[in-house]
């Protein structure tokens, strides 16, 4: 099988849903991150052969396939063609093992794996609207029969997983605490500038609040009277985007890129749609077997924050080592642009290796239906 090497992972400040990025149309948000990977890179645009865009609000200003108009609005060559894909929170997770796949097939040499999503034009939720509106089901016959009518969401399957794991409020906020802080070390420190396109004047993360405490999380009511869940520890409402250049072998010579990580592992699983949250913990089960490693090959694990009690299950089931787990901090502090969010993290997890001079990185994240993406990097 061929390899499938990243060669360029950019990705813009995450902002607040009110934030600076509010205003931003996806298509330019998504033409900025395209057109500054392919520059980064160095990479004739007219050599990638196909752009992968996870979006999981396809509605409005997200639709008319996102992938391709954000493309053409950058200016780029009208040969490239593009496919926006929704695989919920792990929407441009998938897009890279897509990319990664086209590549190791031998059927494709370049192709752009990212994502895009406004949560501040675009209201999460607001594609099942029409059903909505007309009264019709989201679930079908077949769904009712198997699971009934109880409520599916990520937030009552964030709760069932602090029932299940027996996590108290304290210990989510305790967390929570720790992602900002660690959010805004990593700030400080300029671990993000490398990373980052700088985009409407946001030069920053908006979300990170180097200020917070316990105290103040202390103040805020919960999700649900007798939930341990409130706002602080959950992930937040964001806009973002990110891309990440992934290329064979071949195009690596052709093009004289310069590598910066090698694909190890794609996995994907499902488990339970009604706990919905905890399939991150059986994919890197699966990633991990198939690749050959245990958990103390992996020297940074990005874990998506969609609510505190996913890494901390996490890490308590698989074992890792919670200083090198979301080491500059994950969406509690920094944001969770939906359908972005796959390829931030994968910038993130990128860059962060090199810098700190790791071998293999794993990200992994919950995903609406109950399914998780794994995959294992190798920097180079």
């Amino acid at each position: 099988m061929a390899e499938a090497f990243i060669v360029g992972a950019v990705r813009t400040p995450v902002g607040t849903k009110k934030g600076a990025l509010a205003g931003a149309h996806p298509a330019d948000m998504g033409a900025h991150v395209l057109s500054s990977v392919v520059e980064r890179s160095g990479v004739d645009p007219a050599a990638v052969e196909d752009v992968v865009m996870g979006c999981v609000s396809q509605v409005g200003p997200q639709a008319l396939d996102l992938a391709r108009t954000a493309w053409l609005s950058a200016g780029l060559p009208e040969t490239t063609p593009g496919v926006t894909i929704d695989r919920q929170c792990g929407s441009s997770q998938q897009a890279a093992h897509f990319a990664a796949q086209g590549v190791m097939s031998g059927t494709q040499d370049l192709v752009i794996a990212s994502g895009v999503e406004n949560m501040g034009m675009v209201p999460m939720g607001a594609n099942v609207g029409f059903a909505l509106e007309n009264g019709l089901p989201l679930f079908g016959q077949g769904w009712s029969d198997r699971y009934g009518d109880q409520e599916i969401s990520q937030f009552r399957g964030a709760q069932l997983m602090c029932e299940k794991w027996g996590y108290k409020r304290a210990e989510l906020e305790q967390y929570a605490l720790e992602s900002h802080q660690r959010a805004a070390a990593a700030q400080d420190a300029g671990h993000f500038d490398a990373q980052i396109a700088p985009y409407l004047g946001v030069t920053r993360d908006e979300g990170v609040r180097p200020d917070t405490t316990l105290e103040k999380m202390a103040g805020l009511d919960p999700l649900r009277e007798g939930w341990e869940l409130t706002p602080a520890v959950a992930s937040q409402v964001s806009v973002g985007a990110g891309a990440v250049l992934i290329a064979s072998e071949r195009a690596v010579k052709e093009h004289d890129l310069t590598p910066l990580a090698r694909i190890v592992q794609l996995s994907l699983v499902g488990d339970d749609p009604v706990y919905m949250l905890t399939a991150p913990i059986p994919a890197t089960r699966a990633a991990l077997r198939k690749a050959g490693l245990g958990i103390g090959d992996i020297d940074v694990a990005e874990v998506n924050e969609a609510f505190a009690p996913v890494p901390l299950a996490w890490m308590e089931e698989i074992g890792a080592d919670p200083a090198t787990t979301n080491p500059n901090g994950g969406a509690i502090a920094l944001g969770h642009p939906l359908g972005a969010t796959g390829s931030v993290l994968l910038t993130k997890l990128v860059h962060e290796l090199r810098r700190s001079g790791g071998r293999y990185g794993l990200q992994t994240m919950c995903e609406g239906g109950g399914q998780a993406n794994t995959t294992i990097i190798e920097s180079v």
